[in-house]
């Protein structure tokens, strides 16, 4: 991909993402509910930061202040957007929204323990463990200020999709996924979409698949940033070597996943 398109992808992603719609209008009601970091300056704000417009190519979403000073962004010098900080749960209840709310299930596969959680527009987390209690807390990590609801009736078709998909990973998930990342995120995860079953993908190759050959780490990290084992298949990205590195769900997993679908 030549940078040209890789700029062009990033921006198509920013401006389809409604977030971006928000800070285009400065909406004061969205502040404390996400930030957002301009790679150009440097620096993090709140939506209805008066600051001038950027290029969507530049801008990146984040959860929270936190999370975008862990990426290497400062606060506005203008906004001040860690003054505001508050969760989106609070904000929501301050202008008569209800917070959102992200079902889930949890149950047992060959893999272990799964968490199967979905919100309004579609799955947003399939997590793996050895036993269920770490699950629930990496929910509540990832989404921090939604209200959880475990719904072990209603969602069990879910679950049972997604616990069978995992033993065939070949076949169609045919589920809405939500994927919530940063716009460079979102572009590593769409790429590891197109990787087949029994086909494998070093990190480099995927480095240059979306026009960034350099950020080979960032799209390791992005790797193990994946909210959706499995279904965004990060367990095909290898070493340049072929030899496998880490996965976050453990590299047991990775080795059984990557031998089942070689032998399919």
């Amino acid at each position: 991909m030549k940078p040209s398109t890789h700029k062009a992808a990033l921006a198509a992603a920013t401006s389809n993402d409604p977030r971006w719609a928000r800070v285009l209008a400065r909406d004061p009601h969205a502040d404390g509910r996400f930030f957002y970091s301009v790679k150009s300056t440097g620096v993090y704000c709140r939506p209805s930061c008066a600051a001038r417009p950027m290029r969507p190519e530049n801008v990146a979403f984040h959860a929270s202040g936190a999370e975008a000073e862990r990426a290497g962004f400062r606060p506005c010098k203008r906004c001040r957007p860690e003054r505001l900080a508050p969760s989106p749960q609070r904000a929501a209840t301050a202008h008569g929204e209800a917070p959102e709310e992200i079902r889930y299930a949890v149950g047992r596969c060959s893999l272990g323990a799964l968490l199967v959680a979905h919100s309004a527009r579609g799955l947003c987390a399939i997590l793996l463990d050895d036993e269920p209690e770490p699950l629930l807390r990496d929910l509540q990590r990832r989404f921090p200020h939604a209200r959880l609801a475990a719904d072990a009736s209603r969602h069990a078709p879910w679950l049972a999709r997604v616990a069978g998909f995992v033993e065939h990973t070949g076949h169609s998930l045919d589920l809405p996924l939500d994927m919530r990342g940063t716009g460079f995120q979102q572009q590593v995860w769409q790429t590891l979409l197109a990787i087949p079953a029994g086909a494998t993908a070093s990190y480099a190759e995927v480095a240059r698949r979306i026009g960034a050959p350099r950020a080979v780490r960032a799209v390791a990290q992005a790797c193990a940033a994946n909210p959706l084992a499995v279904a965004v298949p990060c367990h095909r990205v290898v070493r340049s070597d072929g030899g496998l590195s880490g996965y976050r769900w453990g590299m047991a997993r990775k080795r059984l996943l990557l031998r089942r679908e070689a032998q399919a």
